[in-house]
């Protein structure tokens, strides 16, 4: 039947690709668990393994479903709005429009209900989602501004950092620091699989309707204003905050999670799902029927998109909710307590290969090749991404043994990271800070941060694990803008050595020319 329908042939293709993509991305972080359950380091019971295994088999067809539904349905909904609001020529529409998806989109994204739930014994889960989500809505806005009137990225992220800051040494002052890591964690989880093809896609659709002479560089950078956006927010709101800042750490106990049964578990995750994509898309069909008014294969389409991302969001966060966020406590905790410096060295293997299994991450990849014609190819973006995250999280674990502020990692990253952009291309510090929002997805906060966590209790006592367990995800957010600007650096420095020796060649064939006369 496939066979003889070519659309049910593409599709097929396309799944079994994406099946391959998401097991190269998966097994590494598998292996390396099961490796580790074989040493005296770790205790991981044989049944934990199981469900483990089981997980990872589920982790990879939601990332592969997941994938197929973002390139269906999520980053044509982006184009489609960006492209049909622009050729409105009604700016104020558009801003409202886009304000009003940051929000929503936001309020859809699993990863930061993932972090609300972690940290609700000190903060309002349901008001830390709907702050960062204005705040993401606000960002969101400034970015299409950005992009109708070609201002240029840098010295808008400068100024918004320095801002940043200003706020940190408030919030420090005022005897909130405690909220500090969480701040900008907050700006790291708000860019996952649902939020970044969105709003890639519609910077995408924007800047190519606007044109210009660099529309593709100026289709980039909207998810690093909006990764700002929420730091700020989450900032502005701990200022406000009052009362008890004790921490508690959640029951990661795998035994805890599986008592309630998988089809508990499920119903809720499509029920947490369900209610967050519905916003999107209803939203998405009001804007069909009154502006878009697309022909009706291309919303077959899209509604086959958002089935394979409800599927795949589905099986993605029950996999990770089942095991990874279990076991990575679970490796955290112990792994402290045998060796502090083999646990720093494992954080640093570990996220090398975790950021392989961000959903968002491939989707970046994609659109990065197309946009720059493959200037900058995907196996270039990969290396980048995942030596930075591996020294993110190495970092952040030396940071859990010292005891030391995550101020001491982020003024001069971030200031290494600014001053870098004065010297590569602008579409490497665009793509550089997109690449930072975009790798600290939802394995991020489900695995990378409960390690982290078992790490502190271990290592400082469960009272620290506010001030120095928190704050892994920013420092994954912030590395690839080096390490990527990095790679700019890299390209200007040969592509100069290139001229100037094509210069001296030229040179010498002209000295060879020159004829004396006596």
């Amino acid at each position: 039947m496939a066979k003889d329908n070519p659309v049910l042939r593409d599709l097929w293709k396309s799944l079994r690709e994406k099946l391959r993509e998401s097991l190269v991305s998966v097994m590494p972080v598998s292996v390396l668990v099961f490796l580790l359950s074989v040493t005296p380091w770790v205790d991981i019971s044989s049944q934990e393994l199981a469900v483990f295994g089981g997980a990872a088999i589920l982790l990879i067809l939601g990332i592969s479903l997941f994938n197929l539904g973002a390139d269906m349905a999520m980053t044509p909904m982006g184009q489609y709005i960006g492209e049909g609001l622009t050729k409105s020529k009604r700016l104020g529409i558009l801003l409202s429009i886009s304000f009003v998806m940051g929000l929503l989109i936001t309020i859809a994204e699993p990863d930061l209900s993932v972090l609300a739930g972690q940290v609700s014994a000190v903060m309002n889960g349901t008001l830390l989602i709907v702050t960062v989500g204005v705040g993401v809505g606000l960002f969101l806005l400034m970015a299409v501004l950005k992009i109708v009137f070609h201002h240029d990225l840098t010295g808008i992220l400068l100024y918004c950092y320095m801002i940043l800051f200003c706020l940190a040494a408030l919030l420090i002052q005022s005897g909130k620091g405690a909220f500090l890591p969480l701040s900008f964690d907050s700006g790291g989880v708000t860019t996952g699989p649902i939020t970044v093809p969105f709003i890639m896609a519609l910077g995408v659709g924007i800047a190519m309707t606007v044109g210009g002479r660099n529309a593709s560089e100026n289709s980039f950078g909207l998810i690093a204003l909006c990764s700002v956006g929420p730091i700020l927010a989450v900032l502005l709101l701990s200022l406000s905050a009052s009362g008890d800042l004790n921490f508690s750490v959640p029951d990661y106990s795998m035994q805890t999670v599986l008592a309630g049964g998988m089809d508990k578990l499920l119903g809720h995750t499509m029920l947490e799902v369900g209610k967050s994509l519905l916003l999107v898309v209803v939203f998405f069909f009001v804007l069909q029927g009154i502006i878009l008014k697309l022909p009706a294969s291309k919303i077959i389409q899209i509604l086959f998109g958002i089935l394979y991302t409800f599927v795949g969001l589905v099986l993605f966060l029950s996999a990770v909710s089942m095991a990874f966020m279990p076991i990575g406590y679970k490796i955290g905790l112990q792994l402290a307590g045998h060796s502090p410096a083999l646990l720093i060295i494992f954080a640093f293997i570990l996220g090398m290969v975790v950021v392989l299994a961000e959903p968002a991450v491939h989707v970046l990849n994609n659109q990065v090749a197309e946009i720059t014609g493959g200037e900058v190819s995907k196996r270039q973006m990969m290396i980048a991404l995942s030596v930075g995250v591996g020294v993110s999280i190495g970092l952040s674990v030396l940071r859990v043994y010292l005891g030391f502020s995550l101020l001491y990692y982020l003024i001069p990253g971030y200031l290494l990271s600014l001053g870098l952009s004065f010297f590569v291309p602008k579409l490497y510090t665009a793509i550089a800070f997109d690449s930072g929002g975009v790798a600290s997805g939802p394995l991020t906060s489900s695995f990378i941060l409960p390690l982290v966590i078992g790490a502190c209790v271990t290592l400082q006592g469960e009272s620290a694990v506010l001030d120095f367990a928190f704050g892994v995800v920013a420092m994954v957010a912030m590395t690839p803008l080096i390490t990527i600007q990095t790679l700019g650096f890299k390209s200007v420095v040969s592509v100069r050595a290139r001229d100037n020796a094509a210069m001296r060649r030229i040179l010498s064939a002209a000295d060879d020319q020159i004829i004396y006369f006596e």
